[in-house]
């Protein structure tokens, strides 16, 4: 590979224009109220405020419906048998690539490859595994996030246990991110990468702070030719997400975070820098129940819009953390300059978390619940090295398309009366 070639300096961002989050619910209400409805288990607990969308989604009737229609009229093996059902069951796999693809907004689909996994974990460990070590020689560099999700982590480091025993020694780098808002620093990120760098892997979505990650500006510092693989677990299906814009070389991401059934992600790959992605070992017996699922929620999702769900959890979001902000007694971690409703940094991405200063998280977490709020309250599968303390207990509030005005201020009441 060539080293890195330097790259012109990053302008600044311009400011968000501010949105008032009450004119937004107001003009999407119409449209979300319906959408809503075909959750069966959110119509089905009126008393109950599940908030808990970035640990798994629910799943609307459409999802359900296809799955019940796929194992009572074609169930079968894919691609190990001739007859009718199995021939279906083939097709509706190599379908649901073509899905994955158009749902990525993918420019060359000829040339990318989509394979399914478990989840985002797996997919992450497949390409460490079973990718990168095609790509590295003794003395490569990868710089990695060491204060993401464990997912997005210990896959490297495993990877470098493992040509360490086979004699190739490659250094595992930070991604450096900037000291109170929890965003990658692409400044700093320009002393790190070097003309050993060979892979950045990166989040789209922060799962504890709520923040997109800015990956373009990650590739403005690295140059054209270092591979990026993005961690996209919290952002399909909460927000449009173009590999066109993002110029990424791997996408990984769960069904079940995007109203699929558990036990179903996928590697996206571009297949343009480094070695083609081809996941080693035999294959078994592929979730093809889950791979029907995901094929429906990605229709759903489209059908929906995933820039009105965008718009509809992050107008949520700036009442939630406009609210915390005006409590003395919860820290909100993250970016503090983005709390207020009509901050003009970005805004979070459905997804705040918090600590009261004496309730301990999870005793917050059970008293929450007592009054009808479904949230979390752990470390989060944090990894180390957070500047913000993520890995200690803290409470997640993470919103979706289902989640109303009306639950955000009663969450908000319910913080308010422990103050």
């Amino acid at each position: 590979m060539d080293p890195v070639k330097p790259v012109t300096p990053i302008k600044p961002v311009d400011p968000v224009d501010p949105v008032d989050p009450a004119r937004e619910l107001k003009e999407l209400a119409s449209w979300q109220r319906p959408l809503r409805d075909e959750f069966p288990i959110i119509r089905g607990n009126p008393e109950l405020a599940y908030c808990d969308s970035a640990a798994t989604s629910q799943k609307p009737q459409a999802v359900l419906d296809a799955v019940h229609r796929y194992l009572t009229t074609s169930n079968a093996n894919a691609g190990r048998g001739s007859y009718p059902w199995a021939n279906t069951t083939t097709a509706l796999m190599e379908d649901a690539r073509d899905r994955v693809r158009r749902f990525l907004g993918d420019p060359d689909p000829e040339r990318s490859s989509v394979h399914f996994t478990s989840g985002t974990t797996e997919g992450l460990r497949t390409v460490a595994r079973d990718w990168l070590p095609e790509l590295v020689a003794d003395g490569d560099e990868i710089v990695v996030p060491f204060a993401d999700h464990q997912a997005n982590l210990t896959p490297w480091l495993d990877a470098r246990e493992l040509l360490a025993r086979q004699g190739v020694r490659i250094a595992v780098r930070e991604l450096p991110r900037q000291r109170g808002s929890g965003d990658y620093d692409p400044a700093a990120l320009a002393g790190v990468v070097g003309p050993r760098t060979r892979l950045v892997a990166a989040t789209h979505v922060h799962h504890v702070y709520g923040a997109d990650m800015n990956v373009h500006r990650i590739r403005q510092v690295v140059g054209p030719e270092v591979p990026i693989c993005l961690d996209a677990a919290q952002s399909i299906g909460h927000l449009p997400v173009s590999v066109a814009d993002l110029d990424v070389d791997f996408v990984v991401f769960s069904g079940h975070k995007a109203m699929a059934l558990p036990g179903t992600g996928a590697v996206w790959a571009r297949g343009r820098r480094g070695p083609a992605f081809r996941p080693g070992g035999w294959s078994g017996t592929p979730n093809t129940a889950g791979v029907a699922s995901l094929t429906a929620a990605l229709d759903w999702l489209d059908a929906a819009g995933t820039d009105r769900i965008e718009r509809w959890t992050a107008a949520l979001t700036s009442l939630l953390t406009d609210g915390l902000s005006r409590m003395d007694a919860y820290e909100v971690l993250g970016c503090q300059t983005s709390l207020a409703a009509g901050s003009r940094v970005q805004r979070r991405r459905s997804i705040v978390t918090f600590r009261h200063r004496e309730i301990g998280s999870q005793d917050l977490g059970f008293i929450l619940f007592s009054r009808g709020f479904m949230v979390r309250s752990d470390g989060h599968c944090q990894a180390g090295g957070s500047p913000g303390g993520g890995r200690d207990a803290s409470v997640r509030v993470s919103l979706h398309i289902h989640n109303t005005p009306e639950e955000v201020q009663g969450l908000l009441t319910a913080l308010a009366s422990l103050q």
